[in-house]
């Protein structure tokens, strides 16, 4: 992790997301002071499941994974984040720690706003309140789906989902594919590596994907969906 000062050709001046544009210019400088931008590295962790939480993060640009962790050997991702999205938000409403981590797919820019500025902005404009609080049951929503994905669909159907989910970002991130190992796809899908690959197989074998390499193209949406919607 690095961070960005004024000087840096990196640097970016405002945080450009519509809730925070909405802010007073009183409010806006008490976000300045108190906000720090931050260049992490693919592979570093934006943030570390139990550990302190004295900040929230806005993405600027580049992806990260978000998971939680498990044993040694495994975890389970719950979704990527994107630029203008917020990690770590339930710090603010919740706990003094992480409640999971998330380590960048790609370089990734980002301020880090102390937690505290985000909760008095909150209390004091109702706004930008109603926005952030939306935000924050929206990726709860999000995640409660997937926890049903997880619950009751069979593999074919969690790993259908999965596909398509990722597949979501191509369009933005055509290489979407490679940023992530098949241990990552598996950890998706709530299942093992080897269960994975050999499910992904499968899939090929059927028509409904290509596989190269690492990259993965959909072939048959339709027979994908109706897989993911059948469980």
């Amino acid at each position: 992790m690095k961070t960005i000062s004024e000087n840096d050709n990196d640097f970016v001046c405002d945080i450009q997301a519509p809730c925070f544009q909405i802010l007073a210019p009183e409010e806006m400088e008490l976000v300045q002071r108190s906000k720090t931008q931050v260049l992490f590295r693919k592979g570093d962790n934006l943030t570390k499941q139990g550990a302190f939480a004295s900040y929230v993060l806005f993405i600027i640009d580049g992806l990260a994974k978000q998971y939680i962790e498990g044993d040694a050997s495994r975890s389970f991702n719950l979704r990527i984040i994107r630029p203008g999205e917020f990690a770590g938000l339930s710090s603010v409403f919740q706990r003094n720690t992480f409640t999971y981590s998330s380590v960048a797919l790609t370089d990734c820019r980002a301020f880090l706003v102390e937690k505290d500025a985000i909760a008095d902005l909150i209390k004091q404009n109702g706004v930008f309140g109603f926005n952030i609080i939306k935000r924050y049951c929206d990726q709860n929503t999000d995640l409660l789906g997937t926890l049903h994905t997880i619950l009751y669909n069979q593999i074919n159907g969690r790993m259908a989902t999965t596909l398509l989910y990722i597949d979501s970002f191509k369009q933005d991130y055509p290489e979407i594919f490679q940023l992530l190992s098949r241990k990552d796809i598996a950890n998706f899908a709530g299942t093992s590596t080897e269960s994975a690959v050999k499910l992904l197989k499968t899939f090929e074998k059927d028509g409904l994907i290509q596989l190269i390499e690492k990259n993965i193209s959909i072939i048959n949406y339709e027979a994908l969906t109706e897989i993911s919607k059948r469980g």
